[in-house]
């Protein structure tokens, strides 16, 4: 047999051997959607699949940062020992305190009280708001933002902090690596801060040179501020321009548009959990800032400001998807309305069912989608469109350029939720985030007016002109789908 006759048999013989053991393996503790579209590229073009696979294929994180959320939950459940699951003037009705009894399971934080202090729209109302915080502050400022950047619209902020840095007070700011530093000026960002006398560290560094190594696509997708443990800001705004920094958005007009909250009472304590978590995971620094107030202190009654609050945190430290079994028991509860707002929505079966066996029970579904600036992305999320439109969800789309990045809903006028997770695969599996839970309260009323003002401004997508779009639009949105599910 001569040589190259040899190198085609063992080759065949080693794709083979390949595609049997990727059979047996790649549907391991593994979503049917993803497993299915992961095994198709493998046998279909295995020098592709198999490495991406073995770059991407697994949602979890590295063992240290797995042992880091084991301890951080062990202290949080520790701490939170006396704290009960739910305020004793919520009186919830079953449905709900199963939910709180669920999430509390998943993620040790209990349902608590908090003051809303006001939920804004406005990026530069935000801003201001975090300043006035910054300013104000006696002993840390601790801030966690996926995309940081230190440009003419957030100079404020970071003058601020080097301001309270010379008062005395510690600050400590993170910022996800990937997702900051294609933005200008991330090259001497960590320069800026050292010589403000900022503590700062990346949060999933991505550097092989320096033996920082791993899934490169995982983001800390979180955006949080907390101030002396009194005060915390929360929601889906990042620290940069509302164009993102880009002369393209600058000049077709697109925006981002996000919610912030300012909360102040027990919920900071969350808030801070979370930060003090993260903050040692990539420092290796113990914080203990956590005060809860003990059961035997008087709490204050629920209503108006004040609401019960519980955080949500999720990611891939969480092997069982804290938000989207929120998300999904939540519309299940629902039995007239459900309002919800996400950018990018590509959802897993799992929620899709969720939303559709809505529909069929009767539940009204408003959807609110804008037009996505990522295009894979976009397609994926428009494969969706027709099953929901067939089910009876209200799609609502904003209109272009400007890029609806709110992340919320409502149940029944009764609930709320918002924070920093899309309505997407990504969100529920390969990014860190956190969502807020509101009962009892003034924050559903804002959240339900900020939608409100959403849908002054969107148009209703229609199910039969939606079925006429070319077949070769219907043929990528189905490639793009497919792509969905590798994650």
């Amino acid at each position: 047999m001569t040589w190259p006759a040899v190198l085609t048999t063992s080759w065949i013989v080693f794709e083979y051997i390949v595609k049997i053991i990727a059979v047996g393996v790649v549907p391991d503790n593994r979503k049917p959607g993803s497993a299915a579209g992961w095994l198709m590229l493998i046998l279909f073009l295995p020098i592709v699949g198999v490495p991406l696979f073995l770059i991407l294929g697994s949602p979890y994180i590295d063992r240290p940062r797995e042992r880091i959320q084991r301890e951080a939950n062990k202290l949080l459940a520790k701490g939170t020992k006396q704290v009960p699951d739910y305020p004793a003037a919520l009186e919830p009705s079953a449905a709900l305190a199963s939910v709180i009894g669920l999430d509390r399971r998943l993620t040790y934080l209990p349902m608590v009280d908090g003051d809303n202090e006001g939920v804004l729209m406005s990026d530069a109302e935000s801003l201001a708001r975090m300043v006035r915080l910054v300013e104000g502050a006696q002993r840390y400022v601790h801030c966690e933002i996926y995309i940081m950047a230190w440009d003419e619209t957030t100079n404020a902020f970071f003058e601020a902090c080097a301001a309270a840095v010379r008062r005395g007070v510690r600050v400590r700011v993170m910022m996800d690596h990937l997702g900051s530093r294609k933005y200008p000026g991330f090259k001497h960002l960590g320069r800026r801060l050292s010589e403000a006398g900022i503590e700062w560290h990346l949060m999933l560094p991505f550097l092989p040179l320096k033996g920082k190594i791993r899934r490169p696509d995982l983001r800390n997708h979180r955006k949080l501020l907390v101030v002396d443990g009194k005060y915390g800001v929360m929601g889906s705004q990042n620290m940069i321009t509302p164009d993102y920094e880009s002369k393209k958005n600058d000049e077709v007009g697109r925006r981002w548009h996000d919610v912030t909250v300012e909360l102040t009472g027990q919920i900071v304590m969350e808030l801070e959990a979370v930060f003090e978590t993260d903050w040692y995971t990539e420092s290796g620094e113990e914080l203990d800032y956590l005060v809860y107030r003990m059961p035997d202190e008087p709490a204050p009654p629920l209503g108006g400001k004040t609401n019960a609050f519980q955080l949500v945190p999720s990611g891939p430290g969480f092997h069982t998807a804290p938000n989207l079994r929120l998300y999904t028991s939540l519309i299940g509860m629902a039995t007239k309305h459900v309002r919800m707002v996400s950018p990018y929505f590509v959802p897993s079966e799992s929620f899709l069912d969720a939303i559709t066996t809505a529909c069929y029970r009767g539940v009204r579904f408003d959807l609110y989608l804008c037009s996505s600036d990522q295009y894979v992305v976009g397609r994926a999320q428009e494969s969706y469109y027709e099953a929901l439109l067939e089910a009876g969800v209200i799609i609502h789309e904003y209109p272009k350029p400007e890029l609806l990045h709110t992340k919320c809903f409502t149940i029944d006028g009764t609930y709320a939720v918002m924070g920093s997770a899309n309505m997407d695969m990504r969100s529920f599996g390969l990014n860190y985030e956190i969502s807020l839970l509101s009962a009892r309260g003034n924050m559903l009323d804002q959240i339900e007016q900020v939608i409100d003002s959403y849908d002054a401004k969107s148009s209703l997508l229609d199910l039969e002109q939606w079925r006429r779009r070319p077949w070769t639009r219907k043929y990528m949105e189905s490639v793009c789908r497919l792509s969905s599910a590798l994650m």
